[in-house]
Parts: C-alpha cells; structure tokens; sequence
C-alpha cells in the first residue's frame, strides 16, 4: 500500500528526530568490523534494491526496516571500534571484549582504567554495568560512541565499567533486552568474587558499588533492571545496587505531561516504534515505558540513589522531569539527583563529547558513581 505524503514525512521528522545526535558522531570513525551476530548490516543503496517490491512491516528511515518476510536491515549503529587490551594510549583505559555468561550468552566490552591496573593488590573500585541506547534497535557495546564514552566514563571514575551486548528488536521483542540485562547483572556480581571467572572484576570489582547505568533506551533498561531486582533479589547479593544513573532516559505514555507536543501524528511515532520493540505486546502505558503508570512497583526500585539526566531540547525531557518528581510522590525514600543540559538534545554528549557542556556532565556522572 503507498505511503501517504503526510504519513511518509511524518515518519521521516520522526526517525531524524531520534537518530540525528547520534549518526553524525558514526562518520568520525573509519573501522567496520561486524561484531554481534543479532546485527546484521546491509549497505543502504544493496538494501533499497533488495527491498524493492517488497512489503514492509515496520520503515524508520536511516535506521532500520523490516520487512514482512521476517527480513531486519539495519542501516545505523552497525560501525564497530576493536577493543583496546594493551590500553589505549589516548586515555589509558584497557579495553577487551569477553563472554560474561556462556549459558545466557551474555557478552560485554570492559574497561580498565590505568588507574584501577595499577593500585595495590586488594584494593577494589565501583563497578558501572553500562546498557548503550539505540532505540532498542540498533548499536552495540563497540560502537564508536559508545566505546568512547564508556572508556571516558571509566577513567573519570575510576571505575571497572562492563558495557552489555543485549538482544535488539524486532528479532528479539521487549522483555528480551531486560533479561539480558539482568543476567548481566548477577554474572558481573559473580565475577567480582575472588575466584571469579573474569580476572578483571575479581580482581578490581567491587560487589558492593555497583552502578547501573545507560543512556536512552539503555537508561530505560537500567531502571527496568532495578525494579526487578527489587522484586526478585539476587541470591547471596541481595535486592539493591548502589545507584543507578538514567542519561537522557527513554520513557512515555499515552497521554502527554508537562509541554510534550499533542499532535496525533508525533505521539504516533513513538507509539508505533514501541510496538514494534515490544512486538505489541505491551502498551505505551505499560511500566516498562510509563513508569508513573505503576507507583507501587516504582517505589521498590532497588537503589538507595538514583541521577537522572536530561537535555533542555530532548524528546522525553518532560518524561525525565515527572521521573525525578514522581519518584519521590511515589514513596520511594531514596537520594535521587537531577541535572538538565540546557539547550542541548537528547543524548548530546555523544556526538559532542569535547563540548564544555559534555565534559561537564561525564564529571557529574563520574561523581555520581563515586559516591555510591
């Protein structure tokens, strides 16, 4: 069936929207080495032939498509950075990628700051299990700017920073990725006991100061993972990590708050794409992405802090506005702490990472972490 004129710009503004902070960044970086066997990249000019003629489930333009068939092409977050095991000389911080649980088939990317390899035998650093945005479609743990950020991130702390490779929609529905990411979180706990399987958490990670962190969809799975840990405890590790920081966090709902725009045709947008996140089996009321929508299960967030960042021009600026404000209604007895970029875009900090503004919030995060 045709798109309309309407219905076709109206997806276009949409997806530019929501990928144009994060694909200028993808340019700066030359090396593409295929990397995570659920992200399959077909060039843009190959996947427009092939898909000529075709019916099309689900188009968000420069991102991904997917067709009827079952057929996924993505076109952005594809680019992959190796790991640095030997230390990149630019930041001192090690990098190496690693199976965290073979079983679940958990891998991440860790980072291990100079200033962490080199102290004392014993002596142990926060842990920040960092999930990369992207919509819930796209990117993995070596994209460019996520491997850039992590290591900055990790070297500012200091801290052990693990970044997740998690399952991506459409091909693996929402609660897939939460799965994901709690699994990670009971590996990387049982990674930081002395005879841990991983070298580098046994060795430097601290159980205790674990962080749970994320930016967009990856801040929206942070959450996620707190709220059921609250829940459901970890054996022998209990129900709570120490903080958890939400960087410009995806979250909605039906019916707008605060400013959020009114008009049918954007609000659409969103909506359709969590449908197809989720395979349309949760609506845009559910908790996973209205938290407000369930205040008793909020309450148990399982941290004792929590920061929440957002940027003055972000899409879910007043969806990270009613977090910080609803939390505290909610009963939830928490430290939470708020910070919003003004005029700047959802998830900035990426592509303008040297910006003073950028550099700044890396030092509140990196704070954030070492307080806990």
């Amino acid at each position: 069936m045709p798109i309309s004129a309407p219905e076709s710009s109206r997806r276009l503004l949409w997806a530019a929207l929501l990928v144009a902070p994060l694909a200028a960044v993808l340019y700066q970086f030359p090396i593409q080495i295929p990397r995570a066997p659920y992200t399959k990249a077909v060039p843009a000019t190959a996947a427009m032939d092939a898909g000529a003629g075709q019916e099309l489930e689900y188009d968000m333009p420069g991102v991904l498509r997917v067709h009827k068939s079952g057929r996924v092409e993505r076109f952005d977050g594809v680019e992959t950075v190796p790991p640095c095991p030997s230390g990149d000389p630019a930041n001192g911080v090690a990098s190496k990628d690693v199976v965290l649980d073979p079983a679940a088939n958990i891998s991440a990317r860790l980072y291990l700051p100079s200033a962490v390899a080199a102290a004392e035998p014993g002596k142990k650093f926060p842990v920040v299990i960092f999930f990369h945005g992207g919509a819930f479609f796209v990117h993995t743990a070596a994209s460019p700017l996520y491997h850039r950020y992590c290591a900055s991130l990790a070297a500012a702390v200091p801290a052990v920073v693990v970044s997740v490779d998690y399952r991506l929609a459409p091909e693996h529905p929402i609660p897939a990725a939460y799965d994901d990411a709690l699994a990670a979180l009971k590996a990387v706990v049982g990674a930081c006991r002395p005879d841990g399987a991983e070298p580098w958490l046994a060795a430097h990670g601290d159980a205790s100061r674990v962080v749970l962190a994320g930016d967009s969809a990856g801040a929206n799975m942070a959450h996620a993972t707190a709220i059921r840990l609250g829940k459901e405890r970890i054996d022998g590790y209990g129900d709570k990590v120490s903080g958890v920081a939400l960087l410009n966090p995806y979250f909605w709902g039906k019916e707008p708050v605060g400013g959020e725009p009114t008009d049918g045709g954007y609000r659409g947008g969103f909506e359709r794409a969590w449908e197809v996140i989720c395979s349309g089996k949760f609506g845009p009321d559910h908790p996973y992405i209205n938290p407000a929508a369930s205040p008793e299960e909020w309450r148990q967030l399982g941290s004792g802090r929590v920061l929440v960042t957002t940027a003055e021009h972000c899409w879910f600026v007043e969806r990270a506005r009613a977090y910080a404000e609803g939390i505290k209604a909610c009963g939830w007895d928490g430290e939470l702490q708020f910070h919003e970029a003004k005029g700047e875009a959802h998830v900035y900090f990426l592509p303008k990472y040297d910006s003073d503004t950028a550099v700044k919030e890396l030092a509140m995060v990196a704070d954030f972490v070492r307080r806990c």
